[in-house]
């Protein structure tokens, strides 16, 4: 299985097993519930770290950001 960018379409560079990424990406995913017009829908997506970073770069309010001392 291939994993591509839902922006750009390119595809993110995965190890031969497909267990690791090569590239880091994000992933969102939303159920959406009551008082929506998606209700009942679940939609995900896969968004590479260029997309992600012109992506918040158009926010009026930043993510908040943590610096992570232990990776896992």
């Amino acid at each position: 299985m291939k994993v591509y960018c839902n922006c750009c379409g390119k595809e993110i560079r995965m190890e031969e097993n497909m267990r690791y990424a090569l590239e880091d990406y994000i992933v969102i995913e939303k159920i959406w519930g009551y008082f929506s017009k998606k209700d009942g829908t679940r939609q995900k997506m896969k968004i590479c770290e260029s997309c992600f970073d012109a992506w918040v770069g158009t926010f009026a309010r930043h993510p908040e950001e943590v610096d992570e001392y232990e990776w896992l």
